[in-house]
């Protein structure tokens, strides 16, 4: 079985997310210093004193500044390393599911829990009738897309319809399909 994801994967991305953390405070506080410069600076200037309006129009770019810098930064970045964490968390921690289906489709990027990732489509048989559904299979977007081909039956490991392992038991190539066509032909 080929795993997707080791223990270094989760200290990593942890390691990540306290470093956006940690710059995430340092402009808050830099800000944070800046503004109570300002007030402090005002405070000290005598009543009506035309300097006043000079401060009050830096402390407000000051703040806007921080506003433009925060909502992409924390809607964006903090966001999604969080969303991350909590995926590889979540594999750590939660139950299994074991399948061998054959693999059908690629489809195209989609986001799940706040994580990019791809979608695989697998066949699995109807039990009750005689048609086969289609399961999607998330692929995290960060690691690379296994090396499926149309056919191939898989033994797949997942948590959610995430995929952490898969085994390729079957591979499906070219050489086999025209052999076979070929044993189909004769008969």
């Amino acid at each position: 079985m080929i795993k997707l994801y080791s223990d270094t994967d989760l200290l990593d991305a942890l390691k990540q997310k306290r470093k956006l953390y940690f710059i995430f405070w340092l402009v808050t506080a830099f800000v944070m210093a800046g503004f109570i410069a300002c007030v402090v600076l005002y405070l000290l200037l005598p009543y009506h004193d035309e300097r006043g309006n000079i401060i009050v129009a830096v402390t407000s770019v000051l703040i806007a500044l921080y506003l433009f810098f925060c909502f992409p930064y924390c809607g964006i970045s903090l966001k999604r390393i969080r969303s991350y964490c909590k995926m590889l968390s979540f594999i750590s921690e939660g139950l299994k599911e074991s399948a061998v289906l054959p693999f059908e489709d690629i489809e195209d990027w989609t986001t799940r829990d706040g994580v990019d990732v791809n979608v695989a489509v697998f066949g699995v048989k109807n039990i009750k009738r005689d048609e086969v559904m289609h399961r999607h299979i998330y692929i995290d977007g960060e690691k690379d897309f296994p090396p499926f081909a149309v056919g191939d039956m898989v033994r797949l490991v997942t948590q959610g319809n995430l995929l952490i392992e898969y085994e390729i038991l079957t591979p499906h190539t070219e050489n086999t399909v025209t052999l076979q066509q070929s044993l189909q032909q004769g008969e």
